[in-house]
């Protein structure tokens, strides 16, 4: 039977959801509320029918089969398939997955990379759900996508043709997590037709929301094998692909598949004769067909090697998964990607204490004149800036990544070339890469000194982008305390910093024309508090967003303009760098100190007594303040300073006077 529209049912639910895009409060795809639906479903005896994602062949893509098979497809729930259905049995295994007639080897096989790193995997497969207890033909998954994780819901009905599963199927008959969960991402992704034939790298991002990096395997770095240790023992997902021909999925007489991806499940060292062996651990997603060269199941290179080590590595079952050495590997192979939160892949040949900060941007890039990027030119776009403070020549210590959001017309992302410049101190440009995927990343060794990152494309097409810089922030004293932070930016001419803001304000505001102080709120709660440090300081309350509208509003009609949003916006992006800057200690919130120092650093005046008075106006039980509480304060201080200074002239007593003056109305 068939639930009520759960678009409509679940909009309160929208509404109300709290520091949404984390994965513990993912925003809702379609606006479907997965407890809400259950509830209401398990409360009128139904199951679960997806009105987003209906069971007919729009799911499915009208290209994907030909007419004559998408006309016999037929939709089935586990629990017509079998008596007692699980979700997961003895356990989540990449050996559960086996490939079925949709070409999405490049999902699975990052999938199956998932399986192996339990940090991620809970992420994107809820525990609140299954056949057993609250069944009512519903699941949920989480999904990354361009800065948020989304929280996809379904129904489980399933695509059979012939009797056969149309989608994965899994290895044993009554486990369903693999076959629900790639259904979810064909939602995710518009339809199954859309899963048929992608790029592993997207993948792995959107099941981590991870930093990826592709190597070259006719070209591999000189420490390859170095990065594929230090890939191993951080925990980072990994996979490889072939090169592809006319005909894809060509099985070689080596076991190899051409245009097929696999995933990489294990890299070591071993014990071989004489002397030591790098070997690599690669599974196929098909779960069957393997390599028949040295140091597969069967070879003699396994006879070298002390039995306690073959015991523990050798699997001779017909699973998909086999061992090749890393020349065979470089040789048979074509990429190799690898994916963690953060590029800890590159983090060897280092005997410091090491980690990595990510700086967040969000922007529409707007173009100017196509093909062109002189200095001049470079100056006109978003151009962001980073400090490297101290670096080991032999190490990487910066990761840039450049993802194009809200990519949804396949065809058009693939062609449309995206990537970026990166300049140095005189606007010489240094680097430049540029790539026809949805998301263009690569590692750098940068000698110390002020850079700057400007996103672009090579056509006259405007796209919002999500742009994130990885330092590597080296600690020398083994004091954390000590790590750099992102410098502000520089004066630069931004004369398309409009289209900066224009895409959001858009989307919030009635009819195009303003927003009011709801409006406001939602979007500060939504697009600003989006990234997780921000959102750890509490939600910017509608009084809050009152207050800041009324400071805003040059008309005094009690909504915000364009322009008058964009000088708000400008004033965001600056105290976000300020605060990001200020709290050291990454802990979302800024003590007496640290606002202190980012009073000074916005050019603004305090004395002991207001900053008392600012935190216990502001602050928490502890005199903290969280970042939204930060910029009302600070949007108010501005103004009222700016508002003193416009109105009295004099020296040092009368800022003395203004200060005085400021104490009391920040009071109040």
């Amino acid at each position: 039977m068939l639930a009520p529209d759960s678009t409509l049912m679940s909009e309160q639910g929208w509404k109300t959801t709290a520091a949404t895009g984390s994965p513990q409060h993912a925003k809702k795809f379609n606006n479907q509320d997965f407890n809400r639906l259950r509830a209401w479903c398990l409360s009128q005896g139904l199951l679960f029918e997806d009105a987003t994602f209906p069971a007919h062949i729009s799911s499915i893509g009208p290209n994907l089969l030909p007419e004559v098979k998408l006309r016999q497809i037929q939709w089935k729930r586990p629990t017509e398939l079998q008596r007692n259905p699980f979700l997961i049995v003895d356990g989540v295994s990449r050996f559960d997955i086996m490939q079925g007639e949709i070409g999405d080897c490049w999902m699975l096989a990052a999938l199956g990379s998932l399986t192996l790193q339990k940090q991620f995997l809970e992420n994107v497969l809820p525990k609140d759900q299954g056949f057993q207890d609250n069944y009512a033909g519903i699941f949920h998954f989480r999904f990354w996508q361009c800065g948020d994780w989304v929280d996809v819901v379904i129904d489980d009905r399933l695509p059979f043709l012939n009797g056969r599963y149309l989608s994965v199927h899994p290895r044993t008959s009554n486990e369903f997590w693999p076959s629900l969960l790639e259904k979810a991402y064909a939602k995710l992704r518009g339809s199954y037709q859309n899963l048929h034939g992608g790029y592993l790298p997207d993948a792995l991002v959107d099941l981590t929301g991870g930093v990826q990096v592709q190597f070259s395997l006719k070209d591999p770095p000189s420490d390859l094998e170095e990065i594929l240790k230090a890939a191993a023992t951080s925990r980072c997902l990994m996979g490889c692909s072939t090169s592809g021909h006319v005909r894809r999925n060509i099985e070689l007489r080596n076991g190899i598949v051409q245009g097929h991806a696999y995933t990489v499940t294990g890299a070591v060292k071993i014990c071989y004769k004489n002397g030591w062996k790098h070997i690599i651990r690669i599974w196929n997603p098909w779960g069957h067909g393997e390599w028949k060269g040295p140091w597969s199941d069967d070879s003699p290179q396994w006879d070298h090697v002390e039995p306690q080590y073959r015991e523990a590595y050798l699997r001779n079952k017909d699973d998909g998964e086999f061992w090749m050495s890393c020349e065979d590997f470089q040789e048979q192979f074509s990429w190799l990607y690898i994916c963690n939160s953060t590029p800890t892949f590159l983090d060897f040949g280092d005997q410091h204490c090491t980690t990595w900060s990510v700086d967040r941007h969000v922007n529409l890039w707007n173009p100017v004149h196509r093909n062109k990027y002189s200095s001049g030119e470079v100056s006109k776009n978003p151009q962001y800036f980073f400090k490297v403070p101290d670096y080991n020549p032999k190490t990487y210590n910066v990761v840039i990544s450049l993802m194009r959001k809200h990519a949804e017309d396949m065809q058009d992302v693939k062609n449309l070339k995206i990537g970026f410049l990166i300049t140095g101190e005189n606007s010489k440009v240094l680097k430049q890469i540029f790539s026809l995927t949805r998301d263009v990343t690569n590692y750098f060794i940068l000698s110390p000194g002020t850079y700057a990152v400007v996103p672009a494309t090579t056509e006259d097409q405007e796209f919002e982008f999500l742009l994130r810089i990885f330092m590597k922030n080296q600690d020398y004293n083994e004091n954390t305390n000590s790590l750099p932070s992102p410098v502000l930016p520089m004066d630069v001419p931004r004369q398309n910093e409009d289209s900066s803001y224009k895409a959001v304000f858009l989307r919030y505001a009635k009819q195009g024309s303003a927003i009011d102080a709801l409006q406001l709120q939602q979007l500060l709660n939504e697009v600003i508090l989006q990234d997780e440090m921000t959102s750890l300081g509490g939600k910017f309350s509608f009084d809050s967003c009152r207050g800041i509208l009324a400071l805003m509003d040059l008309k005094s009609n009690g909504r915000l303009t364009l322009q008058e949003f964009g000088s708000l916006w400008r004033s965001l992006t600056k105290y976000m760098d300020i605060f990001h800057k200020e709290d050291r200690n990454h802990s979302g919130f800024l003590d007496v100190s640290e606002l202190k120092n980012a009073i000074q650093t916005a050019g603004l005046a305090t004395n002991e007594q207001l900053l008392h008075l600012m935190t216990m106006r502001y602050g928490d039980t502890a005199r903290r303040i969280g970042f939204a509480d930060f910029v009302y304060c600070m949007l108010r201080l501005e103004t009222m300073t700016y508002a003193f200074q416009n109105l009295a002239e004099g020296g040092s007593q009368i800022l003395m006077t203004a200060i005085e003056w400021l104490t009391l109305v920040m009071y109040t």
